[in-house]
């Protein structure tokens, strides 16, 4: 077994691959190393990639004078152990080695070692990095520890705005990305801040992050599927659930009689894996003293895709409802934030980093402020749902995983694909015939 704490001794292909994005560029336009990258990336995103780096390496030189800080959204950012040289860091998110070895317990919150971020995860922010240089913005990415409380990521973020000086800036944020750009913004006056583009950000919470604290969440248990001896409800009570980040996660308290109150303790189930009281209050008022919006700021929804809607209490169990109202991940009504703009696209919340029809938006928006590439209204008028239950969805993904035994494309699809969508399909359900029918 593999010390919590000792990163010297413990190097895995995956550390050994951990090269930095500017590095990953030179070789996507040259053309070297191409088999590698063509393994991890697969064949058909290197095309892509390279074919993009190359327009980089002919666009005119990006502005100076405007920054544009790319924010992952949570565990976009990779997690480990800095190393010295010649070693390589040592990745623990997403590294499926360690977690067969029951390494991810270094993540846990207080944790046995001084973990720091490493750098996104490429395959999901690499296009849109690309993209927004070759249309001549000085794009870069903003890591951070994405387990961490979001307003002290916000005082990260403050700290890397602050520290172009007086530069320009605009801000692309993805999912809890766009949490953290709304907490740096009530800590400071960051007048300089011109543009903030909001991809799928849960300002009214997903549902998603309660499925993670219960270890129903697809991804939780997929990893879980990884770990030799852990299970998802294991990973999620002792790992998962440490992550304050999470809870801030979570959907606002409803209005009315809106179903339970997530972020009251006595609202969960008592059977399977609870939040801890401490970190839900702490959560409830963090979301109070997020900034509010402005003028600057516009959201790119994602919608018709199969996604957490609501959620109810049953017996002793949570039961969701799915309809096409959302990204996948996060529901419409909660990423359009009430007086700001909107833009909708067909896209899965995984995806809206990657699809091209976004990231054009993307760019009009930054140099504009507007789009018509995307419609600046939605209507989700179809009635089809479907529930789901923490019970069933325990029934899912829980064969363990014989890693070695992969090959080197399945390794990399499943990787790819933890945050796949629910197997569920909403259905428009008809009323019961009445007597005269």
């Amino acid at each position: 077994m593999v010390s919590l704490d000792s990163p010297l001794d413990h190097v895995t292909p995956y550390d050994r691959f951990a090269w930095s994005d500017a590095q990953i560029e030179t070789w996507l336009a040259s053309g070297e190393r191409r088999q590698e990258l063509t393994d991890y990336f697969g064949a058909g995103e290197y095309r892509a990639l390279a074919a993009l780096a190359k327009r980089v390496r002919r666009a005119p030189p990006a502005d100076a004078g405007l920054r544009v800080l790319i924010v992952p959204g949570i565990m976009g950012s990779q997690l480990g152990l800095a190393r010295r040289p010649p070693l390589p860091h040592d990745i623990v998110w997403l590294d499926p080695i360690d977690i067969q070895l029951g390494r991810l317990a270094t993540l846990r919150l207080p944790g046995p070692a001084p973990i720091v971020p490493l750098g996104v995860v490429l395959y999901s922010y690499l296009r849109l990095k690309f993209y927004l240089r070759a249309h001549g913005f000085a794009a870069e990415f903003h890591d951070y520890d994405w387990r961490l409380p979001v307003s002290q990521l916000g005082a990260g973020l403050v700290e890397r705005v602050r520290a172009g000086g007086a530069a320009r800036v605009a801000i692309v944020a993805h999912s809890m990305g766009g949490l953290i750009a709304r907490a740096a913004l009530s800590l400071a006056s960051l007048g300089n801040v011109e543009r903030l583009v909001f991809l799928g950000t849960p300002h009214g919470g997903s549902f998603a992050a309660v499925q993670a604290l219960r270890g129903t969440y697809v991804v939780v248990r997929k990893v879980a599927r990884l770990a030799l001896r852990a299970s998802a409800e294991t990973l999620a009570a002792e790992v998962f659930n440490t992550f304050p980040s999470l809870y801030e996660l979570l959907p606002a308290p409803p209005s009315g009689a809106g179903g339970p109150d997530v972020f009251d303790p006595g609202s969960w189930p008592g059977a399977g894996p609870k939040p801890r009281p401490e970190l839900l209050e702490a959560a409830l008022a963090a979301r109070a003293r997020l900034a509010g919006p402005d003028e600057r700021w516009i959201s790119i929804v994602g919608v018709d895709q199969k996604t957490v809607t609501g959620i109810e209490r049953r017996h002793d169990d949570f039961v969701y409802t799915l309809t096409r109202h959302g990204d996948g991940t996060v529901p419409a009504s909660s990423a359009a934030l009430e007086g700001t703009p909107s833009a909708y696209a067909r896209v899965a919340h995984s995806n809206l980093t990657r699809d091209p029809l976004v990231a054009a938006a993307v760019v009009d928006l930054l140099r504009d402020g507007s789009t018509t590439r995307l419609p600046s209204s939605w209507r989700g008028d179809s009635g089809a749902s479907a529930e789901v239950s923490d019970a069933q969805l325990r029934g899912t993904h829980t064969e363990k995983v014989d890693w070695a035994a992969l090959t080197p494309q399945a390794r990399r699809l499943y990787l790819q694909n933890l945050n796949e969508p629910p197997r569920r399909t909403p259905r428009v359900v008809s009323p019961p015939p009445g007597p005269n029918s």
